[in-house]
């Protein structure tokens, strides 16, 4: 599996609309990886053991007039100490329901309503299969217990442009940089493979640790949104913030 570059810096674990609740796996092929800059490239195989090997992504560009092989996407994407990002698994659903119905989770980004399992399995399901959408749960390293969720949405290719939504639903998982970690890893994602200029997130305007985490890694804050949700019986602002490509 290739490695990422190290990247620490302080946790985030706030988005803004009722769907980032969710999370979900986009299908992919498992021979996948991605570089550093986001780009995806196949694995090597036992007969180039012992030689030098050139850039994966070189690899890619010199195919076929430089086209990036059809159906090739995303799998998986690590980084080096605290986090991986990979599509979800049948098997997680379990805790993404948890933590749907964890008001203390939901609430950092979304006022809290129950959500029945029939109602989870088949949002669930549709997710799973929208365009528009790149889902990964987030894997503690070492470990690789679930802990987060992480999303780009309304992918537009007409804009290039996405935002993003992220959760930490682990509380034990929360101030130790996972997050921080995963949105640079979702980035990279962006701007490699999907090669789009700008992702914008909302984030409440009294979450500070989480604003701090995301001008860690490149976004400004563009605007305020005036008692734009209400969460738990009152009005919050939020803050409008965006990153464009380097």
């Amino acid at each position: 599996m290739l490695r990422l570059q190290r990247l620490l810096a302080p946790p985030a674990t706030a988005g803004c609309a009722r769907c980032s609740r969710h999370a979900c796996a986009a299908g992919a092929h498992a021979s996948d990886v991605v570089d550093r800059r986001g780009d995806v490239a196949p694995r090597e195989g036992r007969a180039d053991r012992g030689r030098t090997r050139s850039h994966p992504a070189a690899r890619l560009r010199g195919r076929a007039g430089g086209a990036r092989p059809r159906g090739h996407r995303l799998v998986t994407i690590e980084a080096q100490a605290r986090a991986l990002l990979r599509p979800l698994r049948d098997e997680d659903s379990d805790t993404l329901f948890r933590w749907i119905n964890d008001r203390e989770t939901v609430v950092f980004n979304a006022p809290f309503h129950p959500v029945t399992r029939a109602d989870h399995e088949r949002w669930f399901e549709r997710v799973r299969r929208d365009p528009s959408l790149r889902i990964f749960a987030i894997d503690e390293v070492p470990g690789g217990r679930l802990v987060g969720s992480a999303q780009l949405l309304d992918i537009s290719p007409l804009h290039r442009s996405a935002q993003l939504q992220i959760r930490i639903g682990e509380a034990d998982a929360r101030g130790r940089g996972i997050g921080t970690e995963a949105v640079r890893l979702l980035l990279a994602q962006a701007w490699g493979e999907l090669g789009l200029h700008r992702v914008a997130l909302t984030v409440r305007a009294d979450n500070a640790r989480a604003i701090r985490a995301y001008e860690k890694c490149g976004f400004v804050r563009e605007g305020l949104l005036r008692d734009a949700a209400l969460i738990e019986g009152r009005y919050v602002d939020l803050v409008c913030m965006g990153v464009l490509s380097p």
